[in-house]
């Protein structure tokens, strides 16, 4: 994680430059407190970073020695296909339009239907063809 913590570092070194210079040319203060905190959330994630890399055993990209083949080996679990996050999308939507219409009727049929859909998502590998 040495690598990330570099990377957000000079982000976060490139907008402390680069706000005050923001400051002096426009003298917004919209566009300067956003500068400012993306300095400071750049900081944030540098110092977090760096904290956890100290205490983790170096992974093969932050060694210098390390080979591609050191890294080699299951990444982690990444989920086939589901439909149900388009249901939940839509079922949202749903649910936006009845508050923005104010059609509360259809506000109860999109909560119901996105209970559904949201209990779909959560239990997709309970059953059917990926179940555990």
């Amino acid at each position: 994680m040495k690598a990330e913590a570099w990377i957000f570092a000079i982000v976060g070194i490139f907008f402390a430059l680069i706000t005050p210079v923001y400051w002096f040319m426009s003298e917004d203060w919209t566009g300067t407190s956003a500068l400012a905190m993306t300095m400071l959330l750049a900081g944030m994630i540098t110092v977090y970073l760096g904290f956890h890399a100290a205490k983790m055993d170096p992974r093969p990209e932050d060694r210098k020695d390390g080979e591609i083949a050191d890294g080699a080996g299951e990444l982690g679990f990444f989920p086939p296909y589901s439909w149900w996050p388009l249901w939940c999308a839509l079922t949202l939507s749903t649910i936006v339009y009845a508050v923005a219409l104010a059609a509360w009727w259809l506000l109860i049929i999109g909560v119901v239907l996105g209970a559904v859909a949201l209990s779909g998502w959560i239990f997709e590998y309970y059953r059917g063809a990926h179940a555990h």
